[in-house]
């Protein structure tokens, strides 16, 4: 959950980016006195992420701002919905215009890449996950959103979960050392993951007794081979080309967790107006 200290603190931010040192167009054009209304209009259809960020940009702007939604997070919405109406003074709401429109746009556009994913894997137990592959600055937004869409959550950071990935094992030597050390280091509280390329390194991860275990890039079949033998004794992830005319296949495997950064990396942003 996104809080609110977060939100307000991000988009203030956002918001000197995007003002600067003031609206020449809209100081020189509007008074203090002057008054409009608008909704916030889908053009296309898709799953609403990001209402609270929304409608938290026009807070900061003016407490003269109302906004009432007929939708909420996670809600299917189709081509031509009327998402909110808004009212209030002229020159904060179109000084806060496209800064709102940036986080709802971009938040909903990963909700509903994330749900179509989700969707292609239907009922088999597999769940699309994220990876760290995200905007700088921006990920905790971007997470949210994934959520939104009915996916589920990868490490939020590195000092959630230690992935052993191709260059630690290179650099420990081996996967066998690299799990020993940190085991000796690492807080109860956390997992160990182990990214392998290979059966022989999936046999050698689970001898370690790795919590998780990532199949990167691998074929179907030796995915099909790797879950049959870890067979339960660890969380088995799938990474590496994941899109949607190839997630079902993997999750057919039998695998618990697919990743994927295109849910985020590659998803559209959804397109949204506010019109006056």
């Amino acid at each position: 959950m996104l809080t609110k200290f977060y939100i307000e603190d991000h988009i203030k931010s956002a918001l000197m980016e995007d003002i600067g040192f003031g609206d020449i167009t809209t100081e020189n054009l509007a008074s203090e006195t002057d008054f409009l209304e608008g909704s916030l209009n889908t053009r296309v259809d898709g799953i609403l992420c990001g209402c609270e960020v929304f409608k938290t940009v026009f807070e900061i702007l003016s407490k003269d701002i109302k906004i009432k939604f007929y939708f909420k997070d996670g809600d299917k919405i189709k081509k031509g919905d009327k998402i909110a109406d808004l009212s209030g003074p002229a020159k904060y709401l179109l000084m806060g215009e496209r800064v709102s429109l940036n986080y709802i746009q971009r938040m909903s556009g990963i909700a509903t890449e994330t749900a179509k994913y989700q969707a292609a894997i239907g009922e088999l137990k597999a769940k699309i996950v994220d990876t760290r592959k995200t905007t700088p600055n921006f990920r905790a937004f971007e997470k949210y959103a994934v959520k939104t869409g009915g996916g589920a959550l990868h490490r939020f950071n590195l000092s959630d979960c230690a992935m052993i990935k191709d260059n630690h094992i290179r650099l420990a030597g081996t996967i066998t050392n690299a799990v020993e050390k940190l085991r000796k280091n690492l807080s109860h509280a956390h997992k160990i993951e182990v990214e392998c390329d290979t059966l022989d390194q999936v046999k050698e991860a689970v001898e370690c007794k790795a919590d998780i275990i990532m199949l990167d890039n691998m074929t179907i079949f030796d995915m099909k081979a790797a879950c049959d033998f870890i067979a339960g004794r660890a969380i088995v992830e799938a990474s590496g080309n994941v899109n949607l005319d190839t997630v079902r296949t993997i999750a057919e495997t039998g695998v618990d967790i697919i990743s994927s950064s295109a849910i985020v990396a590659k998803a559209p942003t959804l397109d949204l107006a506010l019109d006056m």
